[in-house]
């Protein structure tokens, strides 16, 4: 699977967005707009949100335009938020900012960049935007706009619908985020084989019950959903949408021969394989199954209801095992057994028991469940006709044992050998996906991520089903050699119930007046051989009489089966000259077609093409986007290996503003506290981030939460640098202390030991170790040399992270940073230096002048009657960057922050590493 989703990522914003005159001018695009809009606090007003959807025999061409206007006194960021199907293939993405139009172009990934590098010589680059390749394709543009500015975004993809569970299902992600004036999904259908139903659940909510329309043909179908905005409202006198979901559209088509049908169509062909009512094939299935420390939790929790209910649904004929696995690797039995009714609920009482702790150690999981495949078949043990298979539920990246994902991979294809399929489900955000993706693609198999949440046992059975019926093996597509070329795969190990296998190729429709297709397979008790017939001219009617068909559906759906073949076939390659190979024809087709991957870049320019802006992809595809994106971003949060959600840095938005920018302040909302030692204080209602620092003594302890309503305690000891410098020491925390009163846990983190205690019991981990610990619901996650996080259920969270310097360094001491979200349900009586802020002040800054320094004005800051001179100035986030970290725009208050907290930072010191704060 090919993923496309783009980050953009700019420097530096359009000259020519800029009138003539210098000024902005509101635009002279006509939409019909009459200012009958419903605009939030913020004053953006959400004119129309359109999508088109066209499927021409699976093949879905998708189009989302959104059309908005700043009505505020006051520029301010739009944002345009899609969510693109995996596997999808962008195709284009245009920009309308004050009848400004930037259009896009595919171009080879080194050409791409010199061309922008030329334009930014000449001063005619807009800035450079590059992509990311997330399996979470959040398409997220955010834009600076001034005043009575209108914007227009466009963007268009295409996906192949696949057939899961016996439908298709087109999902479109419809979330406008406000009320739109105009609000219109379209979907139309046009499959030759004919419609055996069309049917729209109710995905978005019983709120739009009756406003969906379906109207229904032989091989066509139209499905129209156009909410009027009072219908949109979440109540009648709301101003928020309730459209805020997934639009599904399922549907099956009819099928008259076991061979499959094929379509051929302007010099390709299409051949589409789903034969019913076979017996399912036996089938011998190891479930191997993550339960290291990580998995703690909901995620623990659903997935032992999942595999209660997977493996009530064995059948007799079946043969399994399980495999449970953290550092060290347990199997339930060394071989397989028989489906019976005992052993199944043996089974389950075995999964009941199991407790997640420790580290994750996938190499060897994998290879003894291979061993025991192998050592069955190689005793007779298996039927023939058979088809085996692992199931690999894993939520992380392996911790102990092999680490190298490459030689894990080289390792398990080894001991497959292509007699089995591997079958992997990637449970969480953090998961390295793309490796579970291409080692099962190695293997005869598919991967899917699943979320952790509520739903994670309804997902995991869903995938299971997918597999879980084999009803042909051993699948060979064969077509007359003289008349057909460039087919994509002809051969499948296995065919699932519900399933569809898609064959495509070109085709001489010259000279053949019939194409003839024969596919052999092994079934249950035969084996088959099924015929089809096609006249190569039967489409051509049908297909030019329809205005909405797209005529280059067998092209398209060619390439896209063509390149996700030859991507796979990339990620097994053995050598690098094949590799090499491979990557050349990828490119080629991804120029041919249009087509982004990794290997080709995006140029988005304007009519006149003397503004470039280039679009490419990182070579890490974990990599978060840096400050000032016109960009993409993942839907859900873009972790950095090890650092939770909500550690990450939000990117701020470009600015095309006219005058001298003063970047905006950065979604940044987290409290921290880091290096000697410096408080930064995000007030989510203002907006604004108020920085402090506190110069105190080594060996003196502050408080930074203190909480009696929840019983939770954090303090943080200081340690002096080896010596003074400019006749000041700097002081940094070299311990942390948490104590959590009604569970009775006490948490020392110091910069060489992580450390919990209950009691007389206690527990210790070096910053050397990854591992966990679990104590009364109450998670400690250690990541190597970074980071650790401490979770307590699902109430509140923490981060610190580890600064390490050169041991014979004159000065610097290693030290620790402190990272606390907002999300954290302290109670009312929280206090504490950032405790306090649980509940935010008001805050009001103004009169703005400059400073001594040009960067660095100056501004009155009012706040808890308290009234007093701030500066503007930069702080560093460490989150994502441990060495240089990020800057950080905020007011910084004086003298230890006096005035800013209340009372004085003395007032704030305390004993013992686990004292409650007394109050003055």
């Amino acid at each position: 699977e090919v993923q496309n989703v783009i980050d953009l990522e700019i420097d530096g914003f359009p000259p020519s967005s800029k009138a003539r005159n210098g000024r902005y001018q509101r635009s002279t695009s006509d939409w019909g707009y009459d200012g009958d809009l419903v605009e939030d606090d913020d004053k953006i007003g959400l004119y129309s949100y359109k999508v088109q959807s066209t499927i021409t025999s699976r093949l879905a061409n998708t189009m989302i335009q959104a059309r908005m206007v700043n009505n505020a006194k006051r520029p301010q960021p739009i944002i345009f938020d899609v969510q693109v199907p995996k596997g999808a293939f962008i195709d284009n993405f245009t920009m309308d900012i004050n009848g400004i139009t930037f259009t896009s172009h595919i171009r080879e990934k080194s050409e791409a960049r010199k061309m922008y590098a030329q334009a930014k010589a000449k001063g005619k680059a807009a800035g450079i935007v590059r992509s990311n390749a997330l399996d979470m394709e959040n398409f997220q543009t955010e834009v600076n706009v001034p005043p009575g500015m209108r914007i227009q975004f466009q963007l268009h993809y295409h996906e192949m619908i696949r057939r899961r569970l016996s439908s298709y299902e087109h999902i479109i992600s419809v979330k406008p985020g406000r009320l739109a004036k105009h609000m219109e999904v379209d979907v139309r259908i046009i499959e030759p084989q004919g419609l055996r139903y069309v049917h729209v659940p109710n995905s978005l909510g019983d709120h739009f019950n009756g406003i969906t329309t379906i109207s229904k043909g032989e091989k066509k179908a139209h499905v129209s959903f156009k909410p009027t905005m009072a219908q949109q409202r979440k109540c009648p006198k709301c101003s928020s949408t309730a459209v805020d979901g997934n639009f599904v559209v399922q549907y099956d088509v009819n099928r008259e021969t076991t061979g499959g049908e094929l379509e051929i169509f302007n010099g390709y062909f299409i051949h589409f394989f789903a034969p019913e009512n076979l017996d399912p094939l036996p089938k011998n299935i190891l479930f191997v199954i993550d339960v290291s420390g990580s998995m703690w939790g909901i995620k623990m929790k659903q997935t032992i209801e999942a595999m209660k209910a997977i493996l009530s649904e064995l059948r007799a004929a079946d043969q399994f095992s399980l495999i449970d696995f953290n550092h060290n690797v347990r199997c339930w039995r060394d071989n397989l057994v028989s489906a019976t009714p005992s052993q199944v609920e043996d089974a389950k009482k075995y999964i009941q028991t199991i407790h997640p702790n420790g580290g994750t150690n996938i190499n060897e999981a994998l290879l003894r469940a291979t061993f025991i495949l192998n050592e069955a078949k190689s005793l007779g043990m298996l039927d023939p006709n058979s088809v085996s298979m692992i199931v690999l539920v894993s939520d992380g990246d392996p911790t102990v044992g092999e680490l190298k994902l490459t030689t894990i991979q080289k390792n398990v294809k080894q001991s497959i050998k292509d007699e089995f399929s591997l079958f992997c489900l990637g449970i969480g955000f953090d998961v390295d996906y793309d490796f579970l993706q291409r080692i099962a693609t190695d293997n005869r198999g598919m991967a899917q991520r699943i979320f952790g949440n509520q739903e994670t046992s309804l997902q995991m059975k869903n995938f299971y089903n997918q597999v879980s019926t084999p009803l042909l093996k051993k699948i060979q597509f064969n077509y007359p050699q003289e008349s057909v070329s460039d087919v994509t795969q002809s051969s499948f190990h296995n065919y699932f119930g519900g399933s569809e296998i898609v064959v495509a190729g070109k085709v001489d429709t010259e000279n053949l007046q019939h194409l003839e297709s024969v596919v052999t397979a092994t079934a249950a008790n035969a084996e088959l051989v099924m015929e089809t017939l096609r006249d190569v001219e039967e489409l051509d009617g049908f297909m030019k009489k329809d205005k909405y068909a797209d005529p280059e559906f067998t092209r398209k759906l060619w390439a896209y089966l063509t390149v996700n073949q030859m991507m796979a076939e990339r990620n097994a390659a053995p050598t690098a000259a094949l590799k090499r190979n491979i990557t050349k024809s990828i490119l080629q087709m991804s120029l041919d077609h249009h087509i982004v991957t990794p290997f080709t870049a995006m140029l988005i320019e304007n009519a006149e093409k003397d503004e470039i802006m280039l679009a490419d992809q990182p070579k890490d595809p974990r990599k978060g986007c840096c400050p000032g994106t016109l960009g993409l971003t993942p839907n859900a949060p873009n972790n950095n290996k090890g650092i939770p959600a909500w550690a990450n840095v939000t990117a701020v938005p470009v600015s095309f503003m006219p005058e001298q920018r003063s970047p905006p302040v950065s979604s940044l909302s987290i409290n921290r506290v880091d290096n000697d030692p410096h408080f930064i204080i995000h007030l989510p209602r203002s907006q604004n981030n108020i920085c402090f620092n506190i110069n105190s003594e080594p060996g003196k302890i502050l408080n930074l939460v203190s909480d009696p309503g929840t019983g939770v305690v954090v303090n943080g000891q200081l340690v002096g640098a080896k010596k003074a410098e400019n006749k000041k020491l700097n002081t940094y925390f070299g311990k942390i202390g948490f104590y959590f009163e009604k569970k009775g846990l006490k948490v020392e983190i110091t910069t060489e030991t992580i450390t919990l205690k209950d009691g007389s019991y206690g527990i210790t981990l070096s910053w050397a170790d990854t591992g966990h610990i679990i104590r009364k619901q109450l998670l400690i996650s250690v990541n190597k040399e970074s980071n650790v996080t401490i979770t307590v259920g699902e109430e509140m969270s923490f981060m610190v992270l580890l600064h390490r310097v050169w041991k014979k360094h004159p000065v610097n001491v290693d030290f620790l940073g402190i990272y606390i979200p907002p999300e954290n349900q302290f109670s009312a009586a929280a206090h504490g230096l950032i405790g306090q802020f649980a509940s935010e002040p008001e805050v009001s800054i103004h009169h703005q002048t400059p400073g001594q320094a040009p960067e660095k004005p100056q501004a009155i800051m009012e706040v808890k009657g308290n009234k007093f001179t701030v500066t503007r100035g930069v702080q560093k986030d460490y989150r994502t960057d441990r060495v240089l970290g990020t800057d950080v725009l905020c007011w910084f208050v004086h003298n230890s922050g006096k005035g800013f907290i209340d009372g004085h930072y003395r007032d704030y010191l305390v004993p013992h590493l686990y004292s409650f704060m007394k109050r003055p």
